[in-house]
C-alpha cells in the first residue's frame, strides 16, 4: 500500500504544482503518480483496475498538455530572442552606415551579449542566432580595430559623437526640400521658449525633433513600458476592456508593415471618435503607394537600413509628429486595448499580423490626451502626420460666390498630380435621413479618386469604419445610372461590389453638395522652394479683447516679396489641452493689408487687402498671389474676436520665390497716461471754438538726440464718444531747424480709438490735446506715447 500512499502524495503536488505554474515540478509529480499507480494496477481488484487506469492516464495526459505548452512557449521565447538579434543588428548596420560607429559598437554589442544568453532547443534557431552573432561580433572588433592577433589599436577617427552638435540644433525648414528664405536660420531665444512652454501637450512632454534623436535607444533588458501608455479609454472601450495586449501576444509574427507599401484598404476604425485620423491616414497610404513616396511610414521609427519602419520586439517606437509649429517626438511602447471578446479595442489592419495602423493611431491619442478623444478634424490631422499645408474649404451651394464647378475641378486635377490630400466631411444629418443616404452624420470619409466619367463627375469615397455605404445614385444598388460605359471606364462592377461592404463607394458631385458640409485639403510643401517661420506669443493683457476699432497692439509682420509668385500663410494656434478640442472658444485669423509694410492701426482704414475669416480651428491659411503690378510689402496683423487667454502660435510663410518675414517690434519706450473729460474740460472739437481751449492738455518733450525721432500717440475713450486728438509745436531745441509742422490732427473723429503718428521729430516740446466731438461728452481715457527714445510728459491745465 506505500505505492498507493506516495502516489496520492505525489498527485496532490502536482495540482500544488500545477496551480502555482511551476510546469517542471508539476509534470515530474504527475508522471511519478502515473508509475506509482502503474506498478500496483495488476496488484488490485478487477473492479478497482478501471478506476486505476482513469487516474494514470488523466496524471499522464496532464503531464504531456504542460509539457507541451511549456516546449511551445520556449519555442516562442527563442523565436522572440531570434527576432531581438535580429533586430539589434538591423539598427546597429544602419548606425555603422552612417557612420555612427559608437552607437554602431554599442548595438552591435548588445546583440552579441544577447545571442549568448539565449538558450534554445531549436537548432534552427540556434543556428541562426549564432549566425547573427558571429556577424555582429566580427564587425564590432573591426570597428575597435581589434587584429587577430589580440593587438588593439583605436583609430582616433572612430571617436566622433553619434551626432554633431551642428546637426542638434532646430531649423525653420519643415521639409529637406524647403530652403529658408532670409538670414535668420536658427530660433531666437524667445522662440525656443515658445516652442519650450508648449512642448507641454495634454500631461505629457514632447520635444521638438532633432537629428540627435534618430540615434535613439530602441532596446531595453525588459519589454518597454511607457509610462503614460496605458490611455485613458473612451466608454464604449471601457465597456468591454480586457487587457493592454502587445503585437507577439496576438500574433506569432508581428509585422510592422506587411508588404512593401501600406494599403489603404486594410485600415479599418473601431469604437475610438477618430473618424477623421483613420480617413487621413487612408488618403495618405493611398498616397504612398500611387506616387512612391513616404510621407507616412517615413515618421515610425525604428527602422531598417532600407528606412523601412520595423516591427521592435522590445515593444518602443518613436513617431514624428507636427505639432505646435514643429516636428515633435512622441514615444509610446506597443501595448494595445484588447476585448475581452478577442479583438483590439482600436484602429487596425486588416492584415492580422500588421500593426501600423494601431501603433500611430497610439502617437496621436497620447498627444490628444487619451482615446477618449472627442474628434478633430482632417485638416488638423494630416498636418500632424504629414507636415502638408491644411485649408478647409466650405460648401456653400446656395451662396452666389461659391463655385462648385471651379472646385471640383480643383480638386479632381490636383489630386490626379499628387499635389493635395483630400478628405470630406458631412455635417448633421437626421436618423431618416441617414438611414436613407447610408451616410454618418458629422463623419470624415477619404476621398480616394475624383473622376469625369461619361460627363458625370464622381467621386471615390472610404468610410473610415471599413463598412456602411452611400446608398443613393451611383452606389452599388444603383440600377439607373450605372452603364456598361460607364462601369468599363470606370473598372467598376456594382454586383461584385455588392457582395462584400468595404464602406468603399462612388458617389456624384451633386450629392456630395447636397450631402457634405467640407472638403479638407491638406497641400504638398513641395508645390514651394521656400519658407520661413516665426514662433511668438501674444499675452492675454496686450491689446483689447476685441480689435473691432484697434489693431495697433496686435502681433503684427512684414511681409516683403521682391518678384511674382505666390506666397501661402499659415496661421497656426498651439493647442495643449484637450478643451481645446472639445470647446475651443479662441477664434483667430491673419489679415493682410497692402501699406506698405508699416503698422496698421485701424481694422478697415485701409481696408485689408485679405480681410480673414476668424475661426476656431488651430489652422488658418490664407494665399497672396504677387504679379507684375502687385505691391511688394504687405503688413500681417494676426487677430482675435474675444481674446482672454495667453495665445502662443506660430506664423509659416510657403513661397515660390525669396521673400523676407519680420515681425514689426513696437517703439521700445512707452508713457500711458490716464486722464478724464469732465465738466469744463469736457471740451468738445474745434467745431466749439469757446470750449474746446478747455480740453485737458499734455506736453511730451523730446529730448536732444543728433537724429529725428519717431512718435505715436493712441487716444482710447468710450466707445460710444466719436474722438480724436491734435498735436502742436509749442518749441524747438535748435532755432535752426523748422517744424515739421504747426499743428497735426488724428483725422476724422471715430468710436472709442484713434492713433496720429509722427515721424522723425526733431527735439523739443508738444502739446497734445484730447477731445470728444461734442461738448460735455464725459468720461474717462487713456493716451499712450510711444516713441524710439525715452520721453518726459507733464500735464496741463
Amino acid at each position: 500500500m506505500s505505492d498507493i500512499t506516495n502516489a496520492a502524495e505525489a498527485a496532490s503536488l502536482a495540482v500544488q504544482f500545477d496551480q502555482r505554474g511551476d510546469t517542471d515540478k508539476a509534470v515530474e509529480c504527475y508522471r511519478k503518480a502515473a508509475l506509482l499507480l502503474d506498478r500496483v494496477l495488476y496488484t488490485m481488484s478487477h473492479e478497482n483496475q478501471d478506476e486505476i487506469r482513469l487516474k494514470v492516464k488523466e496524471y499522464l495526459a496532464r503531464a504531456t498538455t504542460l509539457q507541451e505548452k511549456k516546449d511551445i512557449a520556449q519555442q516562442a521565447d527563442s523565436e522572440r530572442s531570434l527576432q531581438q538579434c535580429g533586430f539589434l543588428m538591423q539598427q546597429a548596420l544602419q548606425a555603422d552606415e552612417a557612420n555612427l560607429q559608437d552607437l554602431a559598437l554599442q548595438l552591435y554589442t548588445q546583440a552579441v551579449e544577447l545571442a549568448v544568453s539565449v538558450k534554445t532547443s531549436d537548432r534552427d534557431v540556434e543556428m541562426k542566432i549564432k549566425g547573427l552573432a558571429s556577424q555582429a561580433l566580427d564587425r564590432a572588433e573591426a570597428i575597435k580595430g581589434i587584429n587577430k592577433m589580440g593587438s588593439l589599436s583605436i583609430s582616433q577617427s572612430n571617436n566622433k559623437p553619434a551626432v554633431s552638435p551642428s546637426r542638434a540644433q532646430l531649423q525653420r525648414e519643415q521639409s529637406v526640400h524647403l530652403k529658408v528664405s532670409g538670414a535668420k536660420h536658427t530660433y531666437t531665444e524667445e522662440e525656443k521658449d515658445v516652442l519650450r512652454q508648449t512642448s507641454k501637450i495634454n500631461n505629457n512632454c514632447f520635444l521638438p525633433f532633432m537629428d540627435v534623436d534618430l540615434s535613439e535607444k530602441f532596446k531595453y533588458s525588459l519589454p518597454f513600458e511607457d509610462r503614460a501608455s496605458e490611455l485613458k479609454l473612451s466608454s464604449k472601450q471601457e465597456a468591454e476592456f480586457d487587457l493592454w495586449i502587445r503585437p507577439h501576444e496576438i500574433c506569432s509574427d508581428p509585422k510592422l508593415i506587411v508588404n512593401e507599401h501600406i494599403d489603404c484598404f486594410s485600415i479599418k476604425q473601431t469604437i475610438v471618435s477618430d473618424c477623421s485620423f483613420v480617413a487621413s491616414l487612408a488618403v495618405s497610404a493611398l498616397y504612398e503607394r500611387r506616387f512612391d513616396k513616404k510621407i507616412i511610414t517615413s515618421i515610425i521609427y525604428p527602422k531598417n537600413r532600407n528606412k523601412q519602419p520595423i516591427y521592435n520586439p522590445f515593444g518602443k517606437y518613436m513617431v514624428k509628429l507636427h505639432l505646435n509649429g514643429v516636428r515633435r517626438k512622441v514615444i509610446i511602447d506597443d501595448r494595445l486595448p484588447f476585448s475581452r471578446y478577442g479583438r483590439l479595442l482600436c484602429s487596425y489592419s486588416s492584415n492580422k499580423n500588421e500593426f501600423w495602423v494601431s501603433l500611430l493611431e497610439k502617437a496621436y491619442m497620447k498627444v490628444m490626451g487619451g482615446y477618449d478623444f472627442p474628434g478633430s478634424n482632417s485638416n488638423i490631422d494630416l498636418h500632424a502626420l504629414t507636415g502638408w499645408i491644411p485649408e478647409r474649404c466650405a460648401i456653400r451651394k446656395d451662396e452666389q460666390d461659391f463655385n462648385a464647378d471651379s472646385l471640383y475641378e480643383m480638386i479632381r486635377s490636383r489630386l490626379e498630380r499628387g499635389e493635395v490630400l483630400v478628405t470630406v466631411a458631412t455635417g448633421p444629418l437626421n436618423d431618416a435621413e441617414a438611414d436613407r443616404t447610408g451616410l454618418v452624420a458629422t463623419h470624415a470619409y477619404a476621398v480616394l479618386d475624383v473622376r469625369i466619367a461619361k460627363g458625370v463627375k464622381l467621386l471615390k469615397l472610404k468610410n473610415p469604419w471599413s463598412h456602411l455605404r452611400w446608398r443613393g445614385n451611383y452606389s452599388e444598388l444603383d440600377t439607373i445610372h450605372w452603364t456598361s460605359e460607364l462601369k468599363a471606364e470606370l473598372n467598376y462592377d456594382p454586383d461584385s461590389a455588392a457582395q462584400y461592404d468595404n464602406g468603399v463607394f462612388w458617389i456624384d458631385y451633386a450629392s456630395i453638395l447636397n450631402f457634405f458640409d467640407v472638403f479638407y485639403l491638406n497641400w504638398n510643401p513641395e508645390l514651394f522652394k521656400f519658407t520661413y517661420c516665426i514662433h511668438q506669443k501674444w499675452d492675454a493683457g496686450v491689446g483689447p479683447a476685441k480689435d473691432a476699432y484697434n489693431v495697433g497692439d496686435n502681433p503684427q509682420f512684414r511681409l516683403r516679396v521682391p518678384a511674382a509668385g505666390a506666397v501661402w500663410l499659415l496661421l497656426t494656434r498651439h493647442i495643449t489641452r484637450i478643451d481645446d478640442f472639445r470647446d475651443n472658444r479662441e477664434y483667430i485669423t491673419l489679415l493682410v493689408y497692402n501699406s506698405g509694410g508699416d503698422r496698421v492701426y485701424y481694422p478697415y482704414d485701409p481696408p485689408p487687402y485679405i480681410d480673414g475669416i476668424r475661426i476656431n480651428s488651430p489652422h488658418y491659411l490664407c494665399k497672396i498671389i504677387v504679379g507684375p503690378n502687385s505691391s511688394d510689402k504687405y503688413t500681417l496683423v494676426v487677430s482675435q474676436y474675444e481674446k482672454s487667454n495667453t495665445i502662443y502660435y506660430t506664423l509659416r510663410a510657403y513661397s515660390t520665390c525669396p521673400f523676407q518675414l519680420d515681425k514689426l517690434e513696437p517703439y521700445p519706450y512707452s508713457e500711458r497716461i490716464s486722464g478724464e473729460w469732465s465738466g469744463r474740460t469736457a471740451g468738445g472739437c474745434e467745431n466749439h471754438p469757446q470750449t474746446y481751449p478747455n480740453n485737458p492738455k499734455f506736453i511730451f518733450t523730446i529730448p536732444n538726440w543728433r537724429t529725428p525721432r519717431h512718435v505715436v500717440i493712441k487716444l482710447m475713450g468710450p466707445k460710444n464718444y466719436q474722438i480724436g486728438m491734435d498735436v502742436r509745436v509749442e518749441s524747438l531745441e535748435d532755432p535752426d531747424v523748422t517744424a515739421p509742422f504747426f499743428k497735426k490732427s488724428s483725422g476724422a473723429y471715430r468710436s472709442g480709438f484713434v492713433v496720429l503718428q509722427l515721424p522723425e521729430l526733431p527735439a523739443g516740446r508738444y502739446v497734445v490735446t484730447p477731445s470728444t466731438f461734442r461738448p460735455e461728452q464725459e468720461g474717462p481715457f487713456i493716451l499712450e506715447i510711444q516713441s524710439t527714445c525715452e520721453i518726459s510728459y507733464e500735464r496741463r491745465n
